[in-house]
């Protein structure tokens, strides 16, 4: 479970971020039980903390009963230090990519084997996508993220080869094959998936390296458009 702190002698801050970390891309609004269950928590401490996190504004209850995330805990993740103030340095480029070709245009970093998208514009001729400002998906099946995972350490890399998911029949889940592609986006300097990630969508994405064309890489841009 994503919040697990059932062990003896944690702490009412450890017990209160279990709960928090209880929610999740897949789980974004979680009734009480729930969220007991996933924090590995007994109901009544889970019900105690809830109310605190509620009353403190970092957790809302919708009218259905079930748990969200409030709006005063994004606006302090959203804090959160980012390399070299990344999202205003890449904000202009990302408005003129939006601009030419009205398609989704994504900015994302590397969170361990995951991508977590840092900004997204849409537009009209966009296809529905499922990432979101502020979601994780895999580093393998989207271009932003073959472009992170082409780059990334080879410890990284090798856990990476171990969780291919398959999304669509179109993803790429054979270890040696995923390899050979990231040595050619290494060489040619960008990334492409073909309904890797979500049927009908195409992408492309290019590293961002704030040093030069041979520093690091510490994100990825990249455009998502109708495979046609």
């Amino acid at each position: 479970m994503a919040g697990r702190v059932s062990t003896p002698g944690a702490t009412v801050v450890s017990r209160a971020l279990s709960l928090l970390f209880a929610f999740d891309d897949q789980h974004r609004r979680l009734t009480l039980t729930e969220l007991a269950s996933r924090a590995d928590l007994p109901l009544p401490t889970a019900h105690r903390l809830v109310g605190e996190l509620v009353t403190g504004g970092a957790l809302s209850r919708r009218s259905d009963g079930r748990y969200v995330v409030a709006r005063r805990l994004w606006s302090v993740g959203l804090l959160a230090p980012l390399p070299s103030g990344l999202r205003e340095t890449a904000g202009p480029f990302l408005n003129d990519i939006h601009a030419a070709t009205r398609a989704t245009v994504h900015l994302a970093i590397r969170e361990g084997i995951r991508t977590l998208y840092l900004e997204r514009l849409t537009g009209r001729a966009s296809v529905p996508i499922i990432s979101t400002v502020g979601s994780y998906l895999p580093l393998h099946s989207t271009g932003v993220g073959k472009v992170l995972l082409a780059h990334a350490p080879a410890d990284i890399q090798e856990e990476a080869m171990t969780q291919l998911t398959r999304f669509t029949p179109h993803t790429i889940t054979h270890a040696p094959r995923l390899t050979r592609q990231l040595v050619e986006i290494r060489d040619r300097g960008y990334a492409t998936t073909t309904e890797e990630m979500t049927l009908g969508a195409c992408s492309i994405a290019v590293p961002i390296r704030p040093t030069g064309p041979d520093g690091p890489v510490v994100a990825a841009i990249g455009v998502v458009v109708p495979n046609l």
